[in-house]
């Protein structure tokens, strides 16, 4: 049986099979904002397939990335993994914290953006470390090219995922757009996950917008108005700010319904798609096959 290319290897498939696919969603939590002339936040990587065989019986263990406090470089602890011990582990790298005042963006699995200022800041990289499909892209470039300076805008932090967007460059006193995520069916419904966040604008400059998947609207100067964090379970970027934090991510299980063992810790949301069961973990548990 197919749905939304899924394929199912239920009991009923070879006699009885003591493994089946499934097919999964690993995004990790977001980037944090650079503080002063910040650039947004990169959206959480993002990784999916759906082939990956389970075993009946066998536990898998889900690990939740956080999203990055305010002006934090995010680091290992906001990744998202799900393992097993016959199982790939899958590892989705956290959003490169924005750069600030004259310093470059952070690279992660979406690239932070560059930080306004002079000489004017670069993004960081996506797609850190390196998977095929691309976790994310990278992020925007802060501006140098205001007067004076320091009333320059951050760059937009990067979409996740094999579609997602650069970030936009800043222009002026405007903070770069953030970068659109990348879409997943994996519940049912095609949703945006992994948004980059807006960088932080000036007087005189728009307020950037954050990307679709949870991405943060950036601040303005002495945050009038204030920007937005990522939003949770998203796995989004932050507004590009001092007091904006990235989005925590999220893991989800689609499983067919005739091999669903209804095994979980961690206090999963379970929902029915068809023929599936959407395991959705927003906080770390396990689900055994």
């Amino acid at each position: 049986m197919t749905q939304f290319g899924y394929k199912s290897l239920g009991f009923g498939s070879g006699g009885g099979s003591s493994t089946y696919e499934i097919t999964y969603l690993v995004v990790a939590g977001g980037g944090a904002s650079g503080s002063n002339n910040g650039g947004g936040g990169g959206g959480g990587g993002f990784r999916t397939a759906t082939d990956m065989v389970m075993s009946i019986g066998t536990p898998y263990t889900v690990t939740i990335g956080a999203g990055a406090p305010a002006a934090t470089a995010s680091d290992s602890s906001n990744n998202s993994v799900l393992s097993g011990a016959d199982i790939t582990t899958v590892t989705s790298a956290a959003g490169g914290k924005g750069g600030g005042l004259n310093s470059n963006g952070s690279q992660g699995g979406t690239g932070g953006g560059g930080g306004g200022g002079n000489p004017p800041a670069t993004a960081g990289e996506g797609n850190t470390p390196s998977t095929s499909p691309s976790q994310g892209a990278d992020g925007g470039n802060g501006d140098s090219s205001g007067a004076p300076f320091s009333s320059c805008g951050g760059g937009g932090g990067g979409g996740a995922g094999p579609s997602g967007e650069v970030g936009s460059n800043a222009s002026g006193a405007s903070g770069g757009a953030g970068g659109d995520g990348t879409q997943s069916p994996v519940t049912g419904s095609a949703v945006y996950y992994g948004g980059g966040g807006g960088g932080e604008g000036y007087p005189g400059g728009s307020q950037a917008a954050g990307g679709q998947g949870g991405g943060g609207q950036g601040s303005t100067y002495h945050r009038n108005p204030s920007g937005q964090n990522g939003q949770a379970n998203t796995g989004g970027g932050s507004g590009g700010g001092p007091d904006e934090s990235g989005g925590s991510g999220v893991v989800i299980l689609r499983v067919p319904t005739a091999n669903y063992s209804g095994t979980t810790s961690g206090s999963p949301t379970v929902t029915t798609d068809g023929d599936y069961k959407v395991i959705k973990f927003t906080g770390s548990g396990t689900y055994t096959g």
